[in-house]
């Protein structure tokens, strides 16, 4: 996809912010304890590269993420760290995993049998490093039975080809007030590890959630995805006692002002009518930008002021009333802080009915990122 560099609409992040996320979540950990930064998905919207720049600078010792393509992004930028691909990879790509030096996730028997074999046939490939990934309870991808799980073990350590790295679970529930399944989780994990004859460099359980909520059961390394970007993992469910600040703006501008008068209507489908006179503004954001069309009745900021969403959302633009005339090129603020106002992506997230995490991801390409470093 294209970016619109040519508009005024724009991702701003504050690297600085993200960096001091990460330097707090680490002075709150036990000694030994390390952070991978979970940069999948584009940094959760952030900019891959940016993110991880910034959580290396905050001491992050390696990163996550979830496409062979997002990890070759990582090393293709010059990051020479430890990185997690969290899914299988399939056995026909991992030459390139071998030589870029990955640790790559093992959730089921099949396909290690499958990468075992491939190996077999190619002695000179190298040496794949492999993590396995415990299906505690969220019933993805992962070992749930005790003699798989040895099974795999067996056949990784008595292959020169493979390399045990690391084992590790994900948690469903840890970002909820009840924590009777995290407990169960935890109990999972703890007794499927005790079986594995040597426990490998990394063992991991924790998410978010776990290093905000949870002490028990960290392990030795945190994989700090949500709230590295600054926001609470649980949404509101759960109280965030913490110093972390929002990485993410999304800003843009008024590129059409004008009166129109009552009985007008508004946007695709005609589904607002002015009342009466109104200044409307447009700004160039919409759809296939992420802004998605359920964001009518919702609001902006302009010089601090709420301002609804009128109309449809369109594909490229949408449509604002305004208490008053506003100059062409005045700021826009979707996301973030404006004239001592502030919009949460929390607060978008309820709007339409999803989480932050979504909102965040589903912004488009189209949309540039801008860094700046405070």
């Amino acid at each position: 996809m294209i970016t619109g560099w040519h508009r005024p609409t724009r991702v701003v992040v504050h690297t600085k912010r993200i960096t001091d996320n990460v330097r707090w979540h680490l002075s709150q950990l036990p000694q030994g304890t390390e952070i991978f930064a979970v940069v999948k998905a584009n940094g959760y919207g952030h900019g891959a590269v940016a993110v991880a720049q910034a959580a290396k600078a905050g001491g992050a010792t390696g990163f996550c993420v979830a496409l062979l393509d997002e990890a070759l992004q990582l090393r293709s930028a010059g990051f020479t760290e430890p990185i997690l691909i969290l899914n299988m990879v399939d056995a026909h790509y991992l030459p390139l995993a071998i030589e870029n030096n990955f640790m790559v996730t093992c959730g089921n028997l099949p396909w290690l049998k499958e990468v075992r074999d491939q190996l077999a046939a190619n002695p000179k490939a190298g040496t794949l490093h492999l993590q396995l990934k415990i299906d505690s309870g969220m019933g993805r991808i992962g070992f749930a039975e005790e003699k798989n799980l040895l099974e795999a073990y067996n056949l990784i350590t008595q292959d020169s080809q493979l390399d045990l790295q690391g084992v590790f679970t994900h948690f469903a529930t840890a970002d909820e007030e009840d924590a009777t399944y995290y407990q169960e989780q935890l109990a999972k994990f703890e007794k499927l590890v005790a079986v594995l004859p040597e426990r490998p460099r990394y063992v991991h359980s924790s998410n978010s959630a776990t290093a905000l909520w949870h002490h028990a059961g960290v392990g030795n390394v945190v994989r700090l995805g949500v709230s590295m970007y600054g926001l609470n993992p649980s949404g509101t469910a759960l109280a965030l006692d913490a110093p972390l600040k929002p990485a993410l703006e999304l800003v843009s501008e008024l590129i059409q002002v004008k009166l129109v008068p009552s009985g007008q209507g508004i946007s695709y489908g005609k589904t607002y009518t002015t009342p009466a006179t109104e200044w409307i503004g447009t700004v160039p954001i919409g759809y296939a930008d992420g802004w998605l069309r359920k964001m009518q009745g919702f609001h902006v900021l302009v010089a601090g002021v709420p301002c609804e969403i009128i109309g449809r959302v369109c594909m490229d633009q949408m449509m604002i009333r305004l208490p008053q005339e506003f100059p062409i090129g005045t700021k826009v603020t979707l996301i973030g802080e404006n004239n001592g106002q502030r919009i949460s992506v929390q607060a978008v997230a309820q709007h339409l009915g999803t989480i932050h995490y979504e909102v965040c991801c589903q912004l488009s390409d189209r949309i540039p990122r801008v860094y700046q470093e405070k």
